[in-house]
């Protein structure tokens, strides 16, 4: 099995990868991380990557001055969108492909949402071939502060919450973005309580909640949002492999759909 490398973009030190990268690695793929943040320059364009990955962080998705790579990062999201490249937007990650493909994000007037939160299905879920088979009522680990008040032009709605009504989308057929942290349990929503937890107390919620209810959740989150994240590798390998295969192969034809 080839390993198609994905571009993984992580904005802080405590929000990497997790549970999201290890099971691409299982599934084959090699996700390769670049730090922003720390001075890594992030690639010019998307030549040679299968996937791209943008990950959750504190910055607000406009916030070029405390984070100067976003430009960049938003450039990426529409040169893969464009181009029909499998990309999956976590949290902030969504966020920033609202704001490049033409939706809003705002800061949430109830305050934070965090912890365990459980999701509804929409419709446009039923066909989808990544989060087709997340089941009604899912669990999902939340910490974020801001969310999206409008979707991009022509992106389908996947899954709600009773407080946050985009909690994930598609935009094209092979472009994610999730409101919700797949890749995280709960010593990573621990880390975050003891650095944002004050903050979280002062608007009102209740950070050691969010901790336990999340390790509670932890059988759960691993089941459920693993196998997302196979099926979003599953994607990426049929549209890598897709578009390498000559004229004709069957393998091309499923990977320009």
């Amino acid at each position: 099995m080839t390993a198609h490398p994905v571009l993984v973009i992580q904005h802080e030190d405590d929000a990497g990868p997790g549970l999201v990268g290890e099971r691409l690695r299982d599934a084959g793929l090699a996700p390769r991380v670049h730090h922003p943040w720390r001075g890594e320059e992030l690639p010019a364009d998307l030549a040679g990557w299968a996937g791209l990955l943008v990950l959750g962080g504190a910055p607000n998705c406009e916030d070029d001055t405390a984070a100067p790579w976003l430009p960049r990062v938003r450039a990426l999201i529409r040169e893969a969108v464009a181009a029909g490249l499998p990309v999956l937007g976590v949290c902030l990650g969504g966020q920033l492909m609202v704001h490049a493909l033409g939706g809003r994000v705002a800061r949430r007037a109830q305050g934070p949402e965090v912890g365990a939160v459980p999701l509804r299905r929409l419709p446009g879920a039923d066909t989808d071939p990544v989060l087709g088979a997340v089941p009604e009522g899912a669990l999902a680990a939340q910490w974020h502060w801001d969310e999206a008040v409008s979707l991009p032009p022509d992106a389908v709605p996947l899954l709600a919450g009773d407080d946050c009504p985009y909690q994930a989308f598609r935009v094209g057929p092979r472009a994610w973005g999730v409101q919700f942290h797949p890749e995280v349990l709960a010593d990573a929503i621990a880390e975050w309580a003891g650095s944002d937890g004050p903050a979280v107390r002062a608007a009102g919620g209740d950070p050691d909640r969010a901790i336990a209810s999340v390790r509670e959740a932890e059988p759960e989150l691993r089941a459920v949002w693993g196998a997302m994240t196979e099926a979003w590798a599953a994607v990426i390998r049929e549209t890598a492999e897709g578009a390498a295969a000559p004229a004709g192969d069957p393998a091309a034809a499923r990977g320009r759909e």
